[in-house]
């Protein structure tokens, strides 16, 4: 449950940095600039402190292929339009049932009636906390664009979430012990494959569209942006895919997905305060009781566990 916890606040600063990055360079470079560094950080660790392949690198990457390679690349195709807090709400709100739903069809990993309760108290308080208000103005287009990237990213974090676990069961069925950054690395190997794509068809087709004089000067635009962006950037991809992961596989090695992804979805509580020092937004009355029922229900599901 404390390894869940802390992926919340690692999830929630990552948040920050990911929104003002993909404001200024886009969600497709965003995202592969953040998988890139953590891919270097995790290579690092399996290789000095790690075990490298070690377990079920089958299932690991796979995860990686669906959670960080799809589900990311959604989640930063949402952000710049729905801004982090919506983006968050969306995307971990909907996680936890699909997580559930998924974990219940494929593995037949059942919730007991309080804690589906729990997570129901959970996702309300989100809710509540953070339901669109009339000052924001978002345009049709990016509504629409925004959800349903925010729906394909929770879906992909979910079913990233679940092959974790079935990764850890042919881990513990073989008798294995292998540490939650070995398994980060692996998993974040399977999911750089499809940012890198995304990144390389981005690239070409703006070169291919606007000639080699748009290219030059994008070029030195992004070397502008990349000296105020850069601390952004390590910071979201420390906190997001190198220690956020490796705590959220910590937490999955004893803990069904279901409920991991649950007490993650408070991520958006943990946004409040972020937002209200970093962007200067107000916390409202109707935040703040969404945020002590969300709170209230992750420790009722922390005694009904």
């Amino acid at each position: 449950m404390f390894a869940a916890f802390l992926t919340t606040l690692l999830f929630a600063t990552s948040a920050i940095c990911g929104y003002r990055t993909a404001r200024q360079i886009g969600g497709i470079e965003a995202n592969f600039w953040r998988i890139a560094l953590a891919t270097i950080f995790l290579t690092v660790w399996a290789f000095t402190f790690g075990s490298v392949f070690a377990g079920a690198p089958e299932w690991f990457m796979l995860s990686g292929l669906f959670g960080i390679g799809l589900g990311d690349s959604a989640y930063f195709q949402a952000l710049p339009r729905l801004g982090s807090r919506r983006t968050v709400l969306l995307v971990q709100c909907l996680t936890a049932p699909f997580a559930a739903l998924i974990e219940f069809f494929w593995l037949g990993t059942k919730l007991n009636l309080p804690e589906i309760l729990c997570v129901a108290v959970i996702l309300a308080g989100v809710a509540i906390a953070l339901a669109p208000g009339d000052h924001l103005k978002i345009s049709p287009r990016d509504w629409k664009i925004g959800l349903t990237a925010s729906v394909l990213g929770a879906f992909g974090a979910a079913l990233g979430a679940v092959i974790i676990r079935k990764g850890y069961a042919a881990i513990h069925d073989a008798g294995l012990h292998v540490d939650a950054g070995t398994t980060g690395y692996q998993r974040v190997l399977g999911g750089i494959l499809v940012p890198t794509i995304f990144l390389l068809v981005f690239k070409w087709r703006s070169a291919h569209a606007y000639g080699a004089a748009f290219a030059s000067d994008t070029i030195h635009i992004s070397r502008s942006k990349w000296r105020q962006l850069w601390p952004w950037v390590l910071i979201n991809a420390l906190a997001g895919q190198t220690l956020g992961v490796t705590c959220m596989q910590w937490a999955l090695q004893t803990t069904q997905a279901g409920i991991v992804t649950a007490i993650i979805a408070t991520t958006p509580i943990f946004l409040l305060p972020m937002t209200r020092i970093i962007e200067g937004e107000k916390i409202g009355f109707r935040a703040l009781l969404g945020a002590l029922i969300a709170v209230g229900g992750v420790i009722a599901l922390t005694f009904c566990r």
